[in-house]
């Protein structure tokens, strides 16, 4: 007797909300051939624009002219400065918690300055255009005070000279960047910025759904960032590679390595994407800027890109799978001397455009998000009945 479809055909596996649309925006776009913000394909906006023509294209829906653009420079220069009190906790953490992860430090930043927000709870649309602003502003500020108490150094002050992406480099360190580094930041705040209904930002619209305001939305999408499968895959990504240069030194190989990892079922970060399945667009993107820095300020960085490549065929070849963007960026920072556990937050520096962008969306066409769940009944013996 023949087989049915229904009966031979796997069930699609739904679970984490795969493959199921809940939600209209017009922030972004994502398929297998193109990645878009606003209409603007992201190759195009990452060869042609800042960071801050960028930023200002998802918080008001067109690119600015040069006077707009300009004007918005100024106001994110004149936001950069956080209260001291923030200051002084973030260092009182640095120094009492120093194994604390850099984005739960950031987290409870992003809240402390909701404390000293005016328009905290006003979630109207001008409101929360302001305090978009001001987080995308203050955000670098946080993390470079984090990093420079960890580091022993006295935190320097926003340097209104700077671009965002030098400014950030400059606020973690107290050096100003190669402008190699400051470039290939840039870019990868724009690779990084947006990326339609991801858990972070689906998170954000949630807590948005509920009238929450924007710090609390913020908040949350930092917790779900923060995760491995998400954004701490940049930082695991690395974390890989340095354990498999670790065995290469020792005199094995990468293929060993690849080998009994495939063998042994070890998760490998930096693979595979749930939407891209032929690659993801932004890793070569990221990863020629990366060869580029390399090139200009750090050559002998390129040893890691020529392991990245090996390990990158490696999975190519053995198990179809393609790097996405989390693999290029853990060794473009490393070769910046970014440590490690600053990658994620960093990655806030540019999500917080589009989380923003889909709180101020969720805000003004809102209806409590809310969906069903499946029971899943397990028998039960009566409760009048006694073990």
């Amino acid at each position: 007797m023949a087989q049915t479809k229904e009966s031979t055909n796997k069930p699609a596996d739904q679970r984490g909300l795969a493959g199921q649309v809940i939600g209209d925006t017009s922030v972004c776009a994502v398929n297998q051939t193109q990645l878009m913000y606003r209409g603007y394909e992201i190759a195009d906006l990452a060869a042609n624009a800042t960071f801050e023509e960028v930023a200002y294209l998802l918080f008001n829906e067109e690119k600015p002219t040069s006077d707009e653009l300009a004007a918005f420079k100024t106001q994110l220069v004149s936001m950069r400065a956080i209260p001291e009190s923030v200051k002084d906790e973030i260092i009182r953490i640095a120094h009492q918690s120093p194994n604390a992860h850099p984005m739960a430090v950031l987290r409870t930043a992003v809240s402390l300055l909701s404390h000293q927000c005016p328009v905290c709870e006003d979630n109207s649309a001008e409101a929360d255009m302001q305090k978009s602003m001001c987080l995308l502003a203050q955000i670098p500020t946080c993390i470079g005070v984090h990093q420079m108490a960890l580091d022993g150094k006295e935190p320097v002050d926003p340097d209104p000279n700077l671009d965002h992406a030098a400014n950030l480099l400059w606020c973690m360190s107290g050096e100003k960047p190669h402008e190699s580094a400051a470039k290939v930041m840039d870019v990868s705040l724009i690779l990084y910025a947006e990326h339609d209904f991801n858990a972070s930002t689906f998170t954000c619209r949630v807590v948005a759904s509920t009238n929450g305001d924007l710090h609390s939305c913020v908040c949350g999408g930092i917790g779900a960032l923060k995760g491995n499968l998400h954004g701490g895959a940049n930082e695991a990504a690395m974390e890989m590679l340095q354990e498999i240069m670790t065995e290469v030194e020792k005199g094995s190989t990468a293929e060993e390595f690849m080998q009994h990892a495939f063998e042994t079922k070890k998760k490998l970060m930096g693979f595979g994407h749930r939407v891209y399945k032929n690659g993801d667009h932004r890793a070569g993107i990221l990863r020629k800027w990366g060869l580029d820095y390399c090139e200009a300020a750090n050559a002998d960085a390129k040893k890691w890109f020529d392991l990245g490549d090996e390990v990158q065929a490696i999975m190519l070849r053995d198990k179809n799978i393609f790097p996405n963007v989390d693999f290029p960026c853990g060794m473009t920072y490393y070769a910046m001397g970014i440590p490690v556990p600053q990658y994620t937050p960093i990655f806030v520096v540019a999500r917080i455009t589009g989380w923003c962008a889909h709180i101020m969306e969720q805000h003004q066409n809102n209806r409590i998000i809310r969906p069903l769940a499946q029971y899943t009944e397990i028998g039960r013996a009566s409760c009048r009945e006694r073990v």
